[in-house]
């Protein structure tokens, strides 16, 4: 039996997630769009989801659109903004989500002034040095678009924080809460914030389907042209099915909230421990235990070797599925993970990425750290052989 510990990348779906989408595959087909009866059974679907996702993060039905994942939504919550809100000026920083850095990019070849914060050697920003850039727009329309929580090394922002700093100095403030959506509470009723973006497969729901929320005082205009779908705000006929279960996956994940932090908390912290009292020289990439963390992650480095790269290889051939950071970057592995560059990780050694979610056991833990024991003492022997 494989021990799957890539949730960060993607979360098996739910039975009641795979119920709740499979009753309305074989009872509606109607397109939502149509005016007849089976047109508008399908819309009411879409809309009672709309309100359940709504009511879990905060917010008004009318400010949350459905889309096909969390990268669109973050591409439209930026290049929009520039394009309908006047937006000349970008603040982020260098450990975001490639969907964000490749659309700033593209931005800033288009004009648009983007700047870069400093993070530190656990990739926590500088609140400071956001508030002093904040001061000094030079009267240009700013937005600051900064993740919720790493998905490769776990560090979480300050949003209240980096809210009220938007609302003290008028600034939009975009972000991707990818990795932190039905994992924390989130509530944009409460904490102040113009546009926040999920993907559905990262709460055990299904891939290829995400929402945006968009405040109602930084409205924009359609991303994608087409029919007046999404209430005019995105063209195509909606995804339904992958709707209906991302709402049941959301509302799955915010019941059980609490339950399922302790128990993968508990989880990741044994994991950790085991690791330190089996083997030597290993670290732990970003803030580990103060204040918020993405509990779902554990970023480990081991030492260099010879035969490191293959780590991962050889844990995939023991039955054991991690990764070395973002899933979504084809190559990442030769090219080097651009979150650890911008920590200053030490260059040649090894990192892998454990991410959990509810249903991995502590009898897995045990059964990993005899995998990887048995991976290590594969390279060393592989190294004393070569010698």
């Amino acid at each position: 039996m494989r021990i799957y510990l890539d949730n960060a990348a993607t979360t098996p779906m739910l039975p009641p997630v795979i119920d709740a989408m499979a009753k309305l595959m074989q009872e509606q087909y109607g397109n939502p769009s149509s005016i007849h009866a089976e047109g508008r059974a399908m819309r009411a679907v879409i809309e009672e989801a709309r309100k359940t996702v709504a009511k879990l993060i905060g917010a008004g039905i009318g400010e949350v659109f459905f889309t096909s994942g969390g990268t669109e939504s973050s591409n439209m919550a930026l290049k929009c903004a520039v394009r309908d809100l006047g937006v000349q000026r970008i603040i982020s920083s260098p450990t975001e989500h490639h969907c964000v850095l490749h659309t700033l990019d593209t931005l800033d070849h288009q004009g648009v002034k983007v700047e870069m914060l400093n993070v530190d050697a656990q990739g926590r920003i500088d609140y400071e040095q956001l508030e002093s850039m904040l001061q000094d727009d030079g009267n240009s329309r700013t937005l600051v678009s900064l993740m919720h929580g790493n998905n490769e090394i776990g560090t979480m922002t300050d949003m209240q924080r980096i809210s009220q700093l938007c609302e003290n100095y008028g600034a939009f403030y975009h972000s991707d809460t990818v990795q932190t959506m039905g994992h924390f509470p989130i509530n944009v009723s409460k904490t102040k914030i113009h546009f926040l973006t999920g993907g559905a497969h990262k709460f055990h729901g299904p891939k290829g389907v995400g929402f945006i929320y968009i405040n109602h005082e930084a409205m924009l205009k359609p991303y994608i042209d087409g029919g007046g779908q999404e209430r005019n705000m995105r063209g195509g006929t909606e995804n339904a099915y992958g709707i209906v279960g991302m709402a049941k996956a959301l509302e799955l994940a915010c019941a059980n909230m609490e339950e399922h932090r302790q128990h993968i908390t508990e989880l990741r912290s044994y994991l950790k421990e085991q690791l330190m009292e089996t083997f030597e020289d290993i670290h732990f990439n970003g803030a580990q235990e103060e204040g918020d963390f993405l509990y779902t992650v554990l970023s480990v480095s081991f030492p260099p070797s010879e035969k490191s790269e293959l780590l991962l290889l050889h844990l995939d051939i023991a039955g054991v599925s991690a990764s070395g950071g973002s899933a979504c970057s084809s190559g990442a592995e030769a090219a080097g993970s651009h979150v650890l560059t911008a920590i200053g990780s030490e260059l040649g050694r090894k990192t892998i990425r454990f991410s959990f979610s509810h249903l991995n056991t502590m009898e897995e833990m045990d059964a990993l750290v005899e995998k990887l024991k048995g991976v290590v003492e594969l390279r060393k022997l592989e190294l004393v052989n070569n010698y």
